[in-house]
């Protein structure tokens, strides 16, 4: 009888048979397959408002980031324009220093060429003696001619200075170049010597 049940048994296993869950049958399968559809629409409905949600999150974080840059783009705004009208406030003042400077220069070299006309016109009467009438008004005609440069330079403004600058310039340029060579060489001993 051992060997009977053995047998049965083997043929069992060789066959690959099992015995399988009972099957359900009309309304305990229809019950569960309406509850697997339930489930399925309840994650469905879940995962759907789960999206709609991240989708309001992304869009109110999105309308932050927008009202957060506007807001910086006003305030950079802003501090440019400030930047720039105190630029101007500097420009304004700077300009209006140098003119202030480039007056008192004028008037400073005007000063001087009327100084220097004075003291060549003193010298006159002693250059007369020592070395003739002739060398005397040469020095007379020297002293008026640097007086009536001083009174032209103290009549002008900055702008027609400027203007006959520039007119000398084009008319000879090589002169120009002559001049501030000299000017230059002048200053430059003047400052090594303030040292």
């Amino acid at each position: 009888m051992a060997e009977t049940k053995t047998t049965k048994r083997k043929t069992a296993k060789s066959t690959g048979t099992k015995k399988s869950a009972p099957k359900k049958t009309g309304a305990s399968a229809k019950k569960a397959e309406t509850a697997a559809e339930s489930n399925t629409e309840v994650a469905k409905s879940r995962f759907n408002a789960a999206l709609e949600e991240a989708k309001a999150g992304a869009a109110a974080l999105r309308s932050e980031a927008e009202t957060r840059a506007g807001e910086y783009r006003d305030q950079a705004k802003g501090r440019g324009d400030d930047l720039m009208n105190e630029a101007r406030v500097y420009g304004d003042k700077a300009k209006t220093r140098a003119g202030e400077l480039a007056n008192d220069g004028k008037a400073a070299v005007s000063d001087g060429i009327a100084s220097l006309g004075k003291a060549v016109g003193d010298t006159a009467e002693q250059i007369d003696e020592r070395f003739g009438e002739q060398y005397g008004d040469y020095a007379r005609s020297a002293s008026r001619s640097l007086a009536e440069t001083s009174a032209k330079l103290e009549s002008k403004s900055l702008e027609d200075l400027g203007e006959d600058t520039r007119e000398a310039i084009r008319k000879s340029p090589a002169t120009a170049v002559g001049i501030a060579a000299v000017a230059g060489f002048l200053l430059a001993r003047l400052f090594r010597g303030s040292r």
